[in-house]
Order: C-alpha cells, then structure tokens, then sequence
C-alpha cells in the first residue's frame, strides 16, 4: 500500500510459502482485527513506515488509522503458526447473512473451483439472505478481435463434458437444454466444495449456470481482471432473485 510506503511483508527464497504473502518486515507488525473461527480478520499494520495520514483530510484520515496508530489495510487475511500471512478476501466483499455471520466469498469460489476445473468464474451471493447462492459460468473459447466469450466451449471443457458423458459443445445447449449430465457433475463439485466449509451458514444451498463467461469487454471484470460484483449482481439481478423465490 502507498499507505505503508511499499512493503510490509515479504516473500525472501530462503522464507517463502506458496499461496502467502510472506513474512512482516523488521520494524513492521501486522494485527488481524476482530478474526473470526477460522482466523481471517481485517489485516491492520503498524510500524514506521505507516503514513502519519492524509493532507488536509482528517475524516479520512481517522478512517484509515485507527486511534492506536493501526493501518487499518480493508483486506481480510490470516497468519499461519510460522508468521506468513495470507490475503483471502477484501472487507467491502464480506457476505453477512440474515443470521449476522460474516462470509468471506473468495475462499469458497475459490473451492469449487478447485473441483470443478471447468469453472471460468463464479460469484457468491447471500447479503441478508437466509442462505448463499452462485453464479457459475463454464470456460469457452475467446474471440481474439473483440475479446468477447464465445458460446463454444474449450477444448478442455468439452473433454471434461465427454468424459461425464455429454456431447454438448457450447455453453447453450447446456444452458437451454438443461443437460442433466452436466448439471448433475456440477452439483457434485459444489457438494465436494461445501464438504470445505466451517459451518453450514458458509455452505453453498442453490446456484445457477449462466450463459455467458465474465470479462472486460463484457464489464464484469476489470482491467486486472477482477471481478466486478456490484456489476454482476445488478446485470443478473433477475437469475439471483431466482434462486431465493
């Protein structure tokens, strides 16, 4: 962060660990605000390389340090037994449930894809809602010119759909003819995916398979490819309301 004049942890070859993003530096300190169950909180640093805050904007100021001198960063994260921390989500993207419990959507998109190696993108939704829904999309083939997904799929998923047992080979007739196999596979992986959770308001109860993949052109992602949740709630506003009738 600029915030932090630069760096505040660091990854060295002789200290590193996959999938973290490494140690505190000497002189810096990190502190994870209100964690929960699981240990992600918000990650909050001190040390003197913390700005003394912003010119001419004490309110914002007051919001980004705290009244101990915390650098409050908005991105939720945990430290391992070993002191390597890991970013697993930002604050703004917090799910809190009807029930009140804070979810964290990153790690669980980030499971089913992980047993659905098919998945291009996928979304958690369940702000005030009595249970989490997602948003899936399949991977399909790019066009080069306009960067737009394409309705045919990679070579990889219509592999993946053989080996399941259907032939379709794009993304519609997957959609619009409801292909059972496919949807059946799906639900598995979500099923092996929920099998990861730490509670069962974490727990993924609906989805639904969309028609298209996200991406720049399509104003789901940004220029970093990061997903544009405001966007893609509002663009399937009607599939979402859906899944909670």
């Amino acid at each position: 962060m600029s915030e932090s004049t630069g760096p505040h942890t660091v990854s060295f070859p002789w200290a590193f660990r996959l999938g973290t993003v490494g140690k505190d530096l000497n002189g810096c300190t990190t502190r994870l605000d209100n964690p929960d169950a699981e240990g992600n909180g918000e990650i909050c640093m001190s040390g003197r390389h913390v700005f003394m805050g912003y010119l001419n904007a004490e309110e914002k100021t007051t919001e980004a340090i705290d009244g101990e001198g915390w650098l409050h960063s908005g991105d939720v994260g945990k430290k391992d037994k070993d002191g390597y921390v890991s970013i697993t989500g930002r604050i703004k993207e917090l799910i809190i449930t009807a029930g009140g419990e804070n979810v964290a959507p990153v790690p669980i998109e980030d499971n089913v894809k992980l047993e659905l190696p098919v998945i291009s993108n996928c979304m958690l939704v369940g702000d005030k809602r009595k249970f989490l829904s997602l948003l899936l999309t399949l991977k399909s083939e790019v066009d080069s010119d306009t960067m737009m997904p394409k309705d045919e799929l990679t070579k990889a998923t219509i592999a993946w759909c053989k080996s399941i047992g259907s032939n379709a080979t794009k993304v519609s007739e997957i959609v619009e003819n409801k292909d059972e196999k496919v949807l059946t596979a799906i639900e598995e992986g979500v099923a092996r995916a929920n099998e990861r959770s730490v509670s069962r308001a974490q727990k993924i109860a609906k989805w639904s398979l969309l028609p298209r993949d996200f991406s720049i052109p399509g104003g789901e992602l940004g220029p970093t490819l990061k997903l544009k949740r405001p966007v893609v709630h509002k663009m399937y506003e009607n599939t979402i309301e859906s899944l909670y009738e």
